[in-house]
């Protein structure tokens, strides 16, 4: 199948917005302490539901991966343990920063680096600064970074004008710029890591493609095999951080009922943790709600990996339009969970102009492709 850039970014807009809808699940567990529902999600999202779908769609998958350079696999996975540290330390972030922030700086920072090294480390930039399409693709790219420093400015400008009281009304008793920003910091860096290890894994669908073909399947799929590499490297870092705190917090009871402390939960109004032993439907519905978080955010890569195939010669951009998408998106989603109420005017139009920014680098993205795809 040939390149299309603007279906691209759409399917690059669906994969935002899982991502930026993932935590929302995470409002309905109830008591249970942030490692239990963090490794129950992480099965979903990086064991289970990335080898379910990836099953589906190409045929003879774990012969593709069984017969991959060893290489490939190794720096996928490697790149993947490396990103786990991003994804560890970014929901932080967002309990510091409040969803709309948070997301802007962690990934405005993933953005930058998932975006321009790869291409960089592969020789291929001195050639995207000099035609004209690449040179597109870049103002995207920079455009998307100053939406983020827009982002950034409208969250200090809030934090200025909000009493603490409006801060605890708008759920935002955690806020903390400070302490958030560093661990945003951390977590932008760290998670970029997962463009390298989709880069790294180049060889596995290039391998995918051909078996795709021959059996006359579209070639749409081919990074589903990528991804479960990938994301087997982010599994373990979040499961031994997991295992870890279970250890550590002796909280292995309440996989089966006993009542635990829910952090975003009892971060937005202060209330004490619930007490008593959970009941059957509740547990189930604890089991429920962590699954559906992960399987939401796994569709975040699922819709990438479409959206990456139909980029063209210059698809590194992808990284771009994906993390400007889930900003996008998680800025919608604050506006909604009225993470902005109490702010002046002045903030909420930075706020808008940080959207409007962001929407605009996306479509910049993708006529820079588009330019691409008429000289291929």
């Amino acid at each position: 199948m040939g390149s299309n850039p603007f279906i691209g970014i759409i399917y690059h807009w669906i994969g935002g917005f899982a991502s930026a809808t993932n935590f929302i699940p995470f409002r309905g567990i109830k008591r249970w302490s942030w490692e239990i529902y963090w490794i129950v999600q992480g099965f979903a999202a990086w064991i289970i539901a990335p080898t379910l779908i990836a099953s589906l769609f190409v045929p003879h998958l774990f012969t593709i991966l069984s017969v991959a350079p060893h290489r490939a696999l190794g720096f996928a996975v490697l790149w993947g343990v490396l990103w786990g540290f991003g994804g560890l330390t970014f929901g932080l972030s967002i309990r510091y920063l409040g969803i709309a922030l948070g997301y802007a700086v962690s990934l405005g920072l993933c953005t930058a680096f998932g975006t321009l090294i790869p291409p960089i480390y592969s020789g291929e930039m001195h050639t995207i600064m000099h035609q004209r399409s690449g040179q597109f693709i870049l103002l995207g790219v920079l455009v998307c970074l100053i939406a983020v420093a827009v982002n950034g400015f409208a969250g200090w400008s809030k934090e200025r004008e909000m009493t603490a009281e409006k801060k605890a009304e708008a759920g935002e008793g955690d806020f903390s710029l400070g302490r958030g920003l560093l661990v945003a910091v951390f977590a932008g860096i760290m998670s970029a890591f997962f463009a390298f290890g989709l880069a790294a894994g180049a060889p596995i669908a290039a391998i995918a493609k051909k078996s795709l073909l021959a059996e006359g399947h579209l070639d749409l799929w081919q990074n589903l095999p990528v991804l479960i590499v990938v994301l087997w490297g982010g599994f373990i870092t979040n499961f031994l951080w997991s295992v870890v705190l279970i250890l550590r917090n002796g909280s292995a009871k309440q996989f089966a009922g006993a009542p635990g402390i829910n952090p975003m939960q009892a971060a937005g109004d202060g209330t004490p943790a619930e007490v008593g032993r959970l009941t059957g439907s509740r547990l189930a519905s604890n089991y429920l709600f962590a699954a559906l978080a992960g399987v939401v955010w796994y569709f975040q890569f699922f819709f990438y990996s479409l959206g990456q195939t139909k980029m063209g010669k210059y698809d590194f951009s992808s990284w771009t339009l994906h993390m400007a998408s889930i900003i996008i998106f998680a800025t919608l989603w604050g506006i909604f969970l009225k993470e902005w109420k109490g702010a002046s005017a002045r903030t909420k139009g930075l706020v808008a102009l940080g959207l409007t920014l962001l929407i605009g680098s996306t479509l910049i993205v993708g006529y820079g492709n588009y330019l691409q795809s008429l000289h291929s």
